[in-house]
């Protein structure tokens, strides 16, 4: 059993710390939300008035935070949560943040003399709930060892993905395939609607054909054809619309940095933009295929 502090306690952290408590670790968490910190109680995590005190005798730490800028705040320089640690300590960061952050993390983690993976997840709210989630992680071979017993408490798939920052770079790859076929998925549905097709008959080709993707057969932006997808709860996330745009907008400031050419990734981000301005960041991504409707009957 290790005593597991876990900084970051919303709609995945909470349900991540409450997965450890069920492997039989001891877990202490916080969040700067009181809401959040009142709504773990149920999953038996011990709270603590910061995240200092969260940290102090904690064996690992797992954070779950906004944005890198967050993630370096938070945990390097002489008030952050390295400086706080015992030595030694291992910190695993899953928040999803841009690659440069990830390596600041890591640089500053070895300075302070802890070891450290990035390990972003995929698999929304309902994968952190059922331990299913998948884990990119990035590090070290002997940090990727010792972290990963307690990422398979909480996650269903664990890939090391590369040195510090890797697992981050793999996030925002799959993340912006998965903007782009939704997309792409959401667009055939219109077209076919308008050719006279039904839901099901265009879902029963195309998830049996080239067509198929998991933006098709597992989150398909239609009622009816997946009765597990949004589409059928009025697009409640899910994965909110605002979510995927960041993942977007982290994927083309890594094209631009890395020089690569991503063209469907940039015409993706522009139509997510388009999408969470007019009030929709809130929604589940696949909600867009009702604005991709929409600007069709414009037309």
């Amino acid at each position: 059993m290790a005593t597991i502090a876990v900084i970051g306690l919303g709609n995945m952290g909470g349900p991540m710390a409450g997965n450890l408590v069920k492997a039989g670790h001891d877990v202490v968490g916080f969040d700067l939300s009181v809401a959040a910190m009142e709504a773990v109680k149920a999953r038996w995590v011990r709270l603590a008035e910061t995240a200092h005190a969260a940290v102090a005798d904690a064996d690992v730490v797992v954070t779950m935070l906004p944005s890198g800028k967050h993630v370096v705040a938070a945990t390097a320089g002489p008030d952050g949560l390295f400086a706080a640690a015992r030595p030694g300590t291992l910190f695993i960061d899953s928040s999803t943040i841009d690659v440069a952050s990830a390596r600041a993390f890591h640089e500053a983690a070895v300075v302070a003399g802890h070891q450290s993976v990035d390990a972003p997840v995929s698999g929304g709210v309902g994968g952190a709930e059922g331990a299913t989630l998948t884990f990119m992680v990035g590090g070290t071979d002997a940090a990727f060892a010792a972290a990963r017993p307690l990422l398979e408490a909480m996650g269903k798939k664990i890939v090391h993905c590369g040195g510090a920052g890797a697992g981050q770079a793999a996030k925002i790859c799959n993340n912006m395939i998965l903007g782009i076929s939704m997309i792409a998925v959401s667009e055939a549905f219109v077209l076919g609607e308008k050719l006279g097709l039904s839901h099901q008959a265009l879902y029963d080709v195309a998830s049996t054909s080239s067509g198929q993707c998991w933006s098709l057969t597992t989150y398909c932006p239609v009622p009816g054809p997946v009765p597990t997808s949004p589409a059928n709860r009025d697009y409640q996330p899910g994965f909110a619309a605002a979510l995927m745009l960041k993942d977007l907008k982290l994927s083309q400031e890594a094209a631009g940095a890395a020089g690569a050419a991503t063209a469907l990734g940039a015409a993706a981000t522009a139509l997510y933009t388009a999408f969470a301005a007019e009030g929709n960041e809130g929604k589940d991504f696949s909600g867009i295929i009702e604005w991709v409707r929409t600007r069709a009957d414009e037309t």
